[in-house]
């Protein structure tokens, strides 16, 4: 795809067309801004119990209180590292024999640090997921000066192979940005035909560490005999913060290890005992209760918007396509003025301003999907705010406070960067 379904080009890098109001990082960032605006009047207002966290992501600094005195950069490795080593390779599959583990500021740093250890400038890197490699996969082979080829599943990887010079790394996405799935006979197909060219496999395994495992049957990350992958604490059954967790060869993650620490990607020590403490408390089964509570949100979705409630074995989605859409059609307009990613943004902020609601959209910059995610919903929350119907009613309203304004783009404007009405 090189356009979206209204014909814009996407832009660079990402899966969705720029417009006119959100025309870069910077502009997501003042959006953000905003957003944050609108989270402090409400908690001024009516308290922290008016906010709801929607985004499928556990990004708080949860510690016990007697870790308290040891959060500090000099203290905590030295109380906590060992454990929190011993932890980290019991989750990702690892051998103490023979794998070693990393803390990174976030799973971005992992990604990066690995291409700048692995890849030269010249080399191909290539992609294989079920939908498409993150954007920050393709910043990272760029920025090592690698020329990036994304395919989707393992057949189309072969080709890649065969067709392609000078593939030093493969990346692996067993989960992708769109939710959907690698079974394990692709997984495994990927990491031979890598092996047999030579090339090195990461694991983007943002939230496939645990969903691959815990919800699919698969082997955890390590287990699938691949070189090093990385995973995201904040993710569908740990519990934050935000920080990245990279696995792998003892060799390769002590060359990876020194390069983050040269340029300032490692998560500070005083956050390893919040690190430990998600790690120790994580349950697999909390993982399947939180897919279990996204499939009845999903049924309550499609109950009452019909197929453009798209589903992957772990997520309902609404598309920017679909929302853009469904204004149009209830607005009775035939051209857009807007592109789909700025009707998602005007959609979450309305969920925002008037329910509470904090969706995914608001968690990266930019955004790494042009879709609304329903994912790995926590039943606590969902039953605090109302039910499943609740959250639909609620969606439903934003869906018909876009389609009033879709036609008036000066308007909104100032509802994604201030001053809305």
């Amino acid at each position: 795809m090189t356009t979206d379904r209204f014909g814009n080009p996407l832009a660079p890098g990402l899966p969705y067309a720029r417009g006119a109001i959100l025309t870069s990082t910077a502009d997501d960032y003042a959006k953000l801004r905003h957003a944050w605006r609108i989270i402090a009047v409400r908690i001024e207002k009516d308290g922290p119990e008016s906010v709801f966290n929607f985004t499928g992501l556990e990004r708080g600094l949860r510690m016990d209180p007697s870790d308290l005195p040891f959060a500090d950069d000099e203290l905590a490795p030295a109380l906590y590292l060992d454990r929190l080593t011993e932890l980290a390779l019991e989750h990702l599959g690892g051998s103490a024999a023979r794998h070693d583990v990393m803390l990174f500021n976030r799973l971005t740093g992992a990604t990066v640090a690995t291409h700048l250890v692995l890849v030269r400038p010249g080399d191909t890197v290539v992609g294989v997921s079920a939908g498409y490699s993150h954007p920050t996969v393709v910043r990272a082979a760029a920025l090592a000066g690698a020329r990036f080829v994304d395919t989707v599943g393992a057949d189309a990887f072969a080709a890649a192979l065969e067709r392609e010079p000078r593939v030093t790394l493969v990346v692996l996405t067993r989960l992708a940005v769109t939710y959907e799935t690698l079974p394990a006979d692709a997984l495994s197909r990927v990491v031979a035909l890598a092996r047999a060219k030579g090339a090195r496999v990461y694991v983007d395994d943002a939230g496939g560490a645990r969903v691959g495992p815990a919800v699919l049957g698969q082997p955890r990350l390590l287990e699938l005999g691949v070189d090093v992958g990385a995973t995201g604490l904040d993710k569908y059954g740990t519990t934050g913060p935000r920080l990245g967790l990279l696995g792998g060869e003892k060799a390769l993650v002590a060359e990876i290890r020194a390069r983050a620490f040269e340029l300032g990607l490692d998560a500070r020590p005083m956050l390893y005992p919040a690190a430990l403490r998600s790690l120790e408390q994580y349950d697999p089964a909390r993982v399947r209760a939180l897919v279990a509570c996204t499939k009845g949100v999903a049924a309550a979705l499609r109950a009452r918007l019909g197929d453009r409630v798209r589903e992957t074995p772990v997520t309902a989605q609404l598309h920017g396509d679909d929302i853009l859409a469904i204004a149009l059609e209830r607005a009775g307009l035939a051209a857009p003025p807007i592109v789909p990613i700025e009707a998602l943004a005007a959609f979450a902020m309305f969920l925002l301003r008037d329910h509470g609601v904090i969706t995914v959209h608001f968690a990266g910059l930019p955004p790494g999907t042009p879709a609304i995610l329903f994912k790995f919903v926590p039943p606590e929350t969902l039953a605090r705010f109302g039910g499943a119907e609740a959250l639909v009613r609620a969606v439903d309203d934003a869906l018909g406070k876009l389609a009033g304004l879709v036609g008036r783009p000066e308007e909104i404007r100032p509802l994604l960067l201030g001053d809305g009405p």
